[in-house]
């Protein structure tokens, strides 16, 4: 197993891994980020290429290649090591004990969720009901190309199917119901979850099936039961935090710096067929506020192709609003009524072209929409469109646009910009509403200040190596253990190389720190700084020894020990005031 590992860690690069989650940009040697694991409007999270690491300086998390898909993923080592061996093309020996030993609960539902894709996907190219619901499908403009490569399937309109296929496999009924595929009756019978329907799996960033979404598509179905049946949430599947089609999508998001949002499977399907390949689908919610985050790792600019009831309290305005409170570019597609981005699509692919050209800006699609269905003229219909609109100008987050758009509304208005200012002030959002958390506050684990100094004097010995020359042999001895250990293989080696394995962490770690100090600043004189300061430190904590000495000698009455400790006490303390009067 070790093997492996070593062997997928030689095959990836850890900037392409991670950049294939977050934006990242190059800054020197390394590359930085906004940390996806803390709220954060400065970047503080670092990779390094050359030492295959990344370290977040705000949070302090880090790690190698497997501990950023543990985080960013949620899972255990095992379902790392899967998902990087995956992309790697590493094969993992599934006879090996610590293959079985890693073979977690989480495994087991992939599995699941793969062999139900496939089996789904026979059934609509071999059934007879199969074929009907893929005539559907390309009667709707859906090409073969696009159903298999979105592995399109169809659920037999029978109550056992798949679970009996299962079975028939090895896995057990309570494992099916776990991945959301099947159900028990109160009656005590187990039987399917989709029946009857068009199946859209879903997909997660790695392309792996987590869940599914299935569509009626008979008529006759249409007006007796639901549309859409979903997976309910599972171990691997959390409607709030999946964004359909971003496995896809990702790198052209990044590519076009947009990202476009629609409501339906088809819709992403049909925008992707014709070329519009930054889409996504948010598969059957509101968007929520883990899926924006995700979101923002690849763009902050969004089109969104909903309906939007501008005066309404719908999921979709709630979720815009969201958008928008967290800094989102948000514009919005206007579409022909009653059509969707599918049915346009299969008509007319230039027509989609046409309508992201004229995409209005939220704000600008809030007032035009407002004022076009209230009187401006009247008082009434003034407070009217105040009250719909302030809320919105008072989510913007940055002042000067916020400035622009009052105003924009109060010319509109016909009213003082100074009123308009004043019942902004009035306005209180509910956030708690649309789900937003409070601010993440980052609780390091603490150091001390001599921790903070030695670290801070170690980066800047590797980042300036004659800085070493400023240290004196009773400076040596005031650093940590493992400190000195690595300032003594650098001074000897003029490298970390020949470092102990235990000490490799910290040492990347050090240099890492070393590399992303600020270039503008004076190495020499920065250590000077922090050598004078971290002398200083250690005399201070030895006066704090000496006073309690001190006071334990005159308590028990030794006169002739008393002398001696306020002699080393005067010392000490002129050596003090002499350091710190260093300039």
């Amino acid at each position: 197993m070790d093997n492996a590992i070593e062997e997928i860690k030689n095959r990836l690069n850890i900037v392409e891994v991670i950049g294939s989650y977050i934006k990242l940009s190059k800054t020197g040697a390394n590359f930085r980020a906004v940390c996806p694991f803390h709220s954060e409007k400065k970047p503080s999270f670092f990779v390094s290429p050359v030492r295959q690491i990344w370290h977040c300086f705000g949070c302090g998390a880090h790690g190698d290649i497997f501990g950023f898909i543990m985080q960013i993923e949620g899972v255990e080592f095992g379902d790392a090591l899967r998902i990087l061996a995956q992309k790697a093309g590493v094969e993992l020996k599934r006879q090996t004990p610590e293959y079985l030993q890693l073979k977690s609960e989480r495994q087991r539902l992939y599995e699941i969720c793969e062999w139900a894709t496939r089996f789904f996907e026979k059934q609509l190219e071999e059934s007879n009901a199969g074929k009907e619901a893929k005539k559907y499908l390309l009667g709707r403009g859906m090409s073969e190309d696009s159903i298999k490569n979105w592995r399109v399937g169809y659920a037999p309109d029978v109550w056992q199917g798949l679970s009996d296929f299962l079975a028939s496999s090895g896995y057990k009924k309570e494992d099916v119901e776990k991945a959301g595929l099947g159900l028990t009756s109160e009656k005590g019978s187990f039987y399917d979850r989709f029946r009857g329907r068009i199946i859209f799996p879903v997909f997660d960033l790695n392309s792996q099936a987590i869940g599914f979404g299935g569509r009626i598509f008979k008529e006759k179905d249409k007006t007796e039961i639901a549309k859409y049946v979903n997976t309910p949430n599972t171990l691997l599947y959390d409607k709030s935090r999946v964004l359909y089609g971003l496995n896809k999508a990702k790198l052209d998001i990044r590519k076009k710096d947009a990202c476009v949002l629609v409501e339906g499977y088809t819709d992403v399907i049909m925008l992707s067929q014709a070329g519009f390949e930054n889409v996504v689908a948010t598969s059957g919610t509101a968007l929520t506020p883990y899926q924006l985050k995700i979101l923002k790792r690849y763009s902050e600019n969004i089109f969104t192709a909903f309906d939007m009831d501008v005066a309404g309290d719908s999921a979709t305005k709630r979720g815009i609003d969201l958008a928008q409170t967290m800094g989102f570019n948000i514009k919005v597609l206007l579409m022909p009524e009653g059509s969707d981005p599918a049915d346009i699509i299969a008509k007319n692919p230039s027509d989609w072209e046409k309508i992201s050209e004229n995409a209005k800006s939220i704000l600008s699609f809030y007032f035009d929409t407002t004022f076009s269905r209230q009187d401006s003229k009247n008082p009434e219909g003034k407070k009217a469109i105040s009250k719909i609109l302030l809320p919105v100008i008072k989510r913007i987050p940055n002042s000067i646009e916020r400035s622009f758009w009052v105003q924009e509304l109060a010319r509109k208005l016909g009213v003082k910009e100074e009123a308009v200012t004043e019942e902004l002030k009035k306005v209180k959002l509910s956030e708690d509403a649309l789900g937003l958390e409070p601010e993440e506050i980052v609780n390091l684990p603490s150091k001390s200040r001599k921790e903070l100094l030695e670290e801070k004097l170690t980066a800047l010995i590797l980042r300036s190596p004659e800085n070493f020359n400023l240290l004196n042999k009773n400076d040596l001895e005031l650093f940590s253990p493992q400190i000195s250990q690595i300032i003594g293989c650098f001074r000897k080696n003029k490298s970390l190389d020949k470092l102990t394995s235990e000490l490799v962490g910290l040492a990347n770690y050090l240099s890492l720190k070393s590399e992303i100090e600020e270039e503008e600043i004076d190495a020499e004189a920065e250590f000077k700084d922090c050598l004078r300061e971290f002398r200083c430190l250690e005399i201070k904590n030895k006066l704090e020894k000496i006073s309690k000495d001190i006071k334990s000698a005159e308590n028990e009455k030794k006169l002739g020990e008393l002398g001696k400790l306020i002699q080393e006490f005067n010392d000490c303390s002129k050596t003090l005031n002499d350091f710190e009067n260093i300039t």
